[in-house]
């Protein structure tokens, strides 16, 4: 099967989680995703690839689209080295994920695990609203499911406070 969608699909169906899906035109910001105005637009995650400054290790950071992530500060609270963007040849050869589709159910494709994956917190016990590896369409899911197949998949995975992070409407905070 070569479509990556109906692979999620079938993969969540495989493994009884309950999902619903929303179908749309390609997207590739946050910014156009919300112009969508589909359903549950608070449930849409933003979801960052990045890798520390000496390029071994690499991170996906989920959090809520309304939110901005200041990666010095995400360093800071995470305990990891300086953070910058991944390359887009690592996204595919990591994730085989392209621009525009990164999310969480990317992670199921790291076969060598080698990407740490941060949840917001404010996702627990919460629907969450993410690609699934394809920037078409949208599909609804409980965070706590979608935490769990990921972390039974064996990638470190964790639940972190991310408060820090400021509305994206409003300018970030200066010290």
């Amino acid at each position: 099967m070569n479509d990556p969608k109906e692979a999620v699909y079938t993969f969540l169906q495989q493994n009884n989680i309950s999902y619903q899906t929303c179908s749309h035109p390609a997207v590739y910001t946050i910014e156009e995703m919300m112009a969508q105005n589909i359903p549950h637009s608070e449930a849409i995650a933003k979801n960052l690839f990045v890798r520390d400054d000496n390029k071994r290790h690499y991170y996906l950071i989920v959090i809520r689209g309304e939110k901005r992530v200041d990666l010095k500060q995400f360093a800071k609270t995470a305990n990891t080295r300086r953070l910058g963007f991944a390359s887009e040849k690592d996204l595919f050869s990591i994730l085989s994920l392209t621009r525009g589709s990164v999310t969480p159910l990317g992670i199921l494709n790291d076969s060598e695990k080698k990407v740490t994956v941060f949840f917001d917190q404010s996702y627990q016990h919460q629907l969450i609203a993410v690609h699934p590896n394809e920037n078409t369409a949208t599909v609804y899911l409980n965070a706590d499911d979608l935490f769990e197949l990921i972390k039974v998949h064996g990638n470190p995975i964790s639940w972190l406070p991310m408060d820090w992070s400021t509305p994206a409407d409003l300018p970030p905070q200066v010290e």
